[in-house]
């Protein structure tokens, strides 16, 4: 699972795959949602990601997940794990899809940050902090503008101000073609900087 390799400290082994994990476990939750009725996750976690041995994810354990028949659901069970719920869902509010997109950048910010949602929080402290105060993770500042933009905006207050994870993977291949287009100029530059010492 990928919370493993952010407990082992093992994320240097996934150098570079941010992007592809993003958008993997984006393409599967969009699928959710766009099945009829929309399937609900509601407690989409690192540790509900599975990882193969060749780096594959994908999105596992749907013992909360519920079928939307209406425009909410809601529930009164009061299970799911504090770290990754949204506010709504934390205050026991009706919650939809977008509640599912919160744990989403939540997911994003252990990628971005190989670090552990709310470490030194119980879950308690978790409920208050999010739930009732408006709290969020806090993203480093030399995070790439496009992932914090990105994450701000799944954890949006107003859940309908979130994006949709349609509207997710579009930003997502605008991010993969970001990065396409700067890892082909280091290639260049690094081709016509060899090719420079060979000429001399």
């Amino acid at each position: 699972m990928l919370y493993y390799f952010l407990v082992q400290k093992e994320m240097q082994l996934m150098t570079g795959k941010t992007e592809n994990y993003s958008w993997i476990v984006a393409r599967g939750m969009n699928y959710l949602h766009h099945y009829s009725p929309p399937i609900i996750h509601r407690d989409l976690k690192s540790s509900n990601l599975l990882v193969d041995k060749n780096w594959t994810v994908k999105v596992a354990d749907f013992g909360l997940s519920r079928l939307k028949r209406e425009t909410y659901l809601t529930t009164k069970t009061g299970k799911g794990t504090p770290q990754w719920m949204a506010p709504e869902v934390l205050r026991n509010e009706p919650s939809d899809e977008k509640s599912d997109v919160y744990s989403y950048g939540v997911i994003l910010w252990e990628l971005v940050t190989q670090k552990i949602p709310w470490e030194n929080l119980n879950s308690m402290q978790v409920i208050g902090a999010v739930g009732f105060m408006n709290q969020r993770l806090e993203i480093p500042s030399e995070t790439d503008p496009y992932w914090t933009s990105l994450i701000l905006s799944c954890w949006e207050t107003d859940p309908q101000s979130r994006p949709s994870f349609q509207e997710l993977l579009e930003k997502l291949r605008e991010l993969q073609r970001k990065y396409a287009v700067q890892n082909q100029a280091q290639r260049n530059a690094s081709a016509a900087a060899k090719n420079s010492i060979i000429e001399e």
